[in-house]
């Protein structure tokens, strides 16, 4: 064969190898497409972010209106979403968790690692074999290795070294010589750790726990707009308790007042006198206290919408325009829908299901892990050789120079891989025995067999929630009901007993226990009818509705 036919032969053989080198470097291209990017400079050189701000209080200008503060029960959810601390913490809570996710892709983040020393020396000479009576001798060396681990179990590697050698030696041939290696190296594991479904598990479990926190983010958010409602009716109850105990005070006052004309007039005795003056004083106790029960409440929806932090708002007088009247449209509810509704929409199922996710990938990894450890690995490296090419004799005199080179002479050989070296392996690491992949395989299915135990009990949990909700419901729409007969009869009877007074048949005894049943009627009337409403938050948290039912949504998102 001739010499043209050998090289075509060589060349045309090289042509897979190059293939294969160039598919293998293709991810490191991509890496690199990116790396010059102006976010990769900002977050490796940014300063330490201790400047941490918060946001301010918000939107509560936008509802004052003549000097008071006026909001709806919407207006006001809002405002608890917008301002509410908790809110934001929750939302904090979701936010790390996405970072943990970002964390666990970590394994496959590349590393690029640079490296340059230079080594210099000088030494006396012990032969005559070294070249000279005093050796110099220089020495650097620098490259770069690229390292990634991708998510099938695959890692390679992909280097490059350059070493330059100097002497003073009279017998070195290249002086100085220039040698530059190429290396790639790939690893596989065949049986342990080996695709994406067991390298992506700490994704999917970072992932699954993501779900979990924002699950239990939002019923932590559910809870605060339960309790957040439920405080804002208890201010529309202690409002109008306040006013139907002014109401009664304007009627003890009215009899008192009457009272004391009859007792100037001769018509009742001074001992007739004193229940009057009692029950009305007893009225003035009844609306202090209400008032002072009403300041206390309003203060408490003032710090869930934080107007406490603002000192232009926080003393304003506020005015919640929503009614405490009877609600003329009560609906009713079928359990087993609504208990349907409750399993699809609780965040604690929820929860309580990627719960059993995680089991699964545990249970996949620890399987995974009582494998062999079977690993191909496979290696190619080129070498260049440059530099001046001296010829040199053992017997002494003078070196003489037949070649001059460089870098690009040992680079334009590397590049043509004419001293290949190649290299494959296989390694299996077989235990004979595991107890640690076992004892977490059994606890992985312990956990399991838990958590579908109190998913169970979770679920009866939210059965028996949804029933009494229902139930209080149910209960409260019959009180208002029968409170509203019992007030249509007690005022009938305060009328009756007034118009008895009035011709001397019932005494004012009979009159002012009338007047305290009227109160205590009306009373229970609007407990009733705000007991009614708190119902109605208690079933819409049961069944997972509440927020929605309210027009609130969460964003989980930085801000």
């Amino acid at each position: 064969m001739s010499r043209a036919s050998k090289a075509t032969v060589r060349r045309s053989s090289r042509l897979p190898l190059i293939a294969a080198l160039l598919l293998a470097a293709a991810p490191v291209a991509a890496q690199f497409a990116t790396f010059p990017a102006q976010d990769y400079f900002r977050e490796q050189w940014q300063p330490a972010p201790y400047d941490i701000e918060i946001d301010t209080v918000g939107n509560l200008e936008d509802y004052v209106v003549d000097g008071k503060l006026e909001l709806s029960l919407r207006t006001y959810l809002e405002l608890v979403m917008a301002n509410h601390p908790n809110v934001q913490i929750q939302v904090i809570n979701v936010l790390e968790q996405e970072n943990a996710i970002q964390s666990a892709l970590s394994p496959f983040d590349p590393n690029l690692t640079l490296d340059f020393n230079a080594n210099r020396g000088t030494n006396p000479s012990q032969d005559v074999l070294q070249g000279g009576a005093v050796i110099s001798t220089l020495r650097q060396n620098g490259g770069f290795t690229y390292r990634q681990m991708l998510d099938t179990g695959l890692s390679y590697t992909v280097g490059f070294t350059g070493l330059k050698n100097a002497s003073s030696s009279a017998f070195r041939t290249f002086n100085p010589s220039i040698q530059d290696t190429l290396l790639f190296r790939l690893s596989q594991p065949l049986l342990r750790g080996r695709g994406r479904g067991i390298q992506r598990i700490p994704v999917m479990i970072a992932e699954s726990r993501h779900d979990i926190t924002r699950a239990q983010a939002i019923n932590r958010i559910i809870a605060l707009i339960a309790t957040a409602e439920n405080t804002y009716w208890q201010v529309v109850s202690n409002r109008e308790a306040l006013t139907v105990q002014e109401n009664n005070l304007e009627l003890r006052n009215a009899f008192l007042q009457r009272s004391q004309r009859e007792l100037e007039l001769g018509a009742i005795s001074r001992l007739d006198i004193y229940q009057p003056e009692q029950n009305f004083a007893n009225a003035q106790v009844s609306v202090t206290r209400a008032r002072y029960r009403l300041q206390q409440s309003e203060d408490r929806v003032r710090r869930q919408i934080a107007a406490d932090l603002d000192p232009e708002i926080r003393n304003l007088p506020l005015v919640l325009t929503e009614s405490a009247d009877p609600p003329i449209y009560m609906p009713s509810f079928e359990p087993e829908e609504a208990i349907r509704k409750a399993l699809a929409f609780r965040p604690e199922v929820r929860q309580s299901r990627k719960n059993l996710e995680i089991d699964d990938y545990n249970i996949r990894r620890y399987t995974n892990a009582q494998r062999p450890d079977l690993s191909l690995t496979a290696s190619y490296s080129a070498t260049g050789l440059g530099g001046n090419l001296y010829e040199t004799s053992l017997l002494g005199g003078t070196s003489r120079l037949l070649e001059a080179g460089g870098f690009p002479a040992a680079m334009n050989q590397l590049l043509q891989f004419a001293f290949p070296t190649y290299s494959v392996g296989v390694t299996l690491d077989l235990p004979l025995r595991n107890r640690r992949a076992a004892a977490d395989l059994a606890n992985s299915a312990l956990s399991k067999k838990r958590n579908m135990y109190q998913l169970r009990s979770l679920e009866q949990d939210i059965r028996l929630e949804v029933l009494n909700a229902i139930t209080g419901v149910e209960l409260s729409k019959a009180a208002i009901q029968q409170a509203a007969v019992a007030l249509d009869f007690s005022q009938k009877r305060l009328d009756a007993e007034q118009q008895k007074y009035d011709l001397g048949v019932s005494t004012a005894f009979i009159v002012l226990d009338a007047q305290d049943d009227l109160v205590q009627s009306e009373s229970d009337l609007l407990q009733e009818s705000i007991g009614y409403r708190q119902a109605m938050v208690t079933l819409l948290q049961a069944t997972g509705e509440l927020l929605a039912e309210r027009g609130v949504h969460v964003e989980f998102r930085q801000p």
